[in-house]
């Protein structure tokens, strides 16, 4: 089934002083300010690279728990954490964090099916850096 989702950006100024706001067609993100400051420095607004992380958690999540639903599990919770890290203006790496809790599953098993969902997400799909994962059963 295709669908396609709707975000836009508007921006003012030059790019190191201007700053910005960003939406979704869904209003999670509603006119959400982000400026320069926060993406290079210590602001405290939001950056790309913070929502491209914040997707790609969701999404690796999502993808960890559709996995465990096929082999016959329900988690009872998924906790993932992505670290995006920007170097000299390319983002060169996304570290996966996760920790899941499911009943009866073993450690072999959950790392096939955490490895599954890091390499087929759609968001890990689109990436051209390097993704790495930690993955552990609470």
């Amino acid at each position: 089934m295709k669908k396609t989702r709707t975000a836009t950006a508007h921006w003012t100024g030059s790019g190191k002083e201007g700053k910005g706001h960003l939406s979704t067609a869904s209003g999670a993100l509603d006119q959400t300010a982000y400026d320069t400051r926060s993406r290079f420095e210590e602001g405290k607004l939001a950056n790309p690279e913070e929502l491209i992380g914040a997707a790609h958690a969701g999404c690796f999540s999502m993808k960890l728990a559709f996995n465990l639903q096929e082999a016959g599990y329900t988690a009872d919770d998924i906790n993932t954490t992505a670290k995006v890290t920007i170097d000299n203006g390319e983002i060169t790496e996304i570290f996966l964090d996760t920790k899941v809790k499911v009943q009866q599953l073993n450690e072999e098993e959950f790392m096939k099916l955490a490895e599954h969902a890091k390499e087929n997400c759609p968001v890990s799909k689109l990436m051209n850096a390097k993704i790495s994962l930690t993955a552990a059963l609470e």
